[in-house]
């Protein structure tokens, strides 16, 4: 039974808790995000970072649409290890010099905003050239022997550099073949290379590392905007090596190309998955 309360008597109003506990659990959980985001930037600076490969200069090892992890630490850090290279460290620190061989990531002397790729090929103090498409290291030639071709299916993410490289399968596929070949450079690492036609830069004047740089060139011989060409030419010229960021450490993913966001199985069928897990 309900009391009805006498007239002209005042109701009493229960006001709201003030949103303490709410404004509390806010603060935290921006709190989280910040330290997330603070850590993933030092981690990615310092440690690791994932880098895409968007081009075919450094086949028969990296193909376009290869997703691969970067070590920061080997070669000392600069400003361009850092977010939008800030200029926050001065010079290089922790300096080390990479080896002959080393697939280095770099920030592109023309560009530095963009990343670029390349093996490590000439080190201070050495002659660099080429004769008649064979490397030359301090004038002495680099051995390289003719093995089985390279073959890459044809996909989206890969097209045959010249009509004459194309194959066609019996199952109406087509696949890339190029001639390959296994440079050994002086310390002893090996590596593959492809050789596809007579390019301007399989002849070069001898020229020599400066002090504080790197000779760099890709895999792919005749498709390559390398220290063969300078930077006014769009190439690398002498690779200052404060504009190194990483060593390429491990591949993490490869994709053909053809995976559409809207059809999830493609997303499977598109992988490269027997790229996944190589390291360098």
């Amino acid at each position: 039974m309900s009391e009805t309360p006498p007239a002209g008597a005042a109701s009493t109003t229960v006001n709201p808790a003030p949103p303490a506990k709410k404004e509390k659990k806010e603060e935290s959980f921006l709190a989280f995000l910040i330290k997330l985001a603070v850590i993933v930037i030092v981690f990615r600076s310092f440690v690791i970072s994932p880098y895409n490969i968007p081009s075919e200069s450094m086949l028969p090892r990296l193909l376009d649409g290869d997703y691969l992890l970067a070590e920061k630490w080997p070669y000392g850090y600069s400003k361009y290890s850092l977010p939008f290279n800030l200029p926050l460290i001065p010079g290089r620190i922790l300096a080390r010099q990479p080896e002959r061989g080393d697939v280095v990531i770099f920030k592109a002397p023309a560009n530095p905003s963009q990343d670029w790729i390349k093996r490590v090929i000439g080190l201070p103090g050495d002659q660099i050239q080429m004769i008649g498409g064979q490397l030359q290291i301090n004038g002495k030639p680099v051995p390289k022997v003719h093995i089985a071709d390279f073959t890459v299916p044809i996909s989206p993410n890969t097209q045959c550099y010249l009509p004459i490289y194309e194959k066609h399968l019996p199952d109406g596929s087509g696949l890339c073949s190029y001639p390959q070949f296994k440079e050994t450079l002086p310390n002893g690492k090996s590596y593959n290379v492809l050789d596809l036609t007579i390019s301007a830069r399989d002849d070069t004047p001898p020229v020599l590392v400066p002090e504080g740089s790197v000779f760099v060139m890709g895999d792919n011989r005749d498709n390559s905007l390398d220290s063969r060409f300078t930077v006014e030419e769009g190439g690398v010229g002498m690779l200052p090596q404060t504009n190194l960021v990483g060593r390429a450490s491990l591949m993490m993913f490869s994709t053909d190309g053809s995976s559409n966001w809207f059809l999830p199985w493609t997303w499977f069928t598109a992988a490269r998955w027997q790229r996944i897990g190589g390291t360098f």
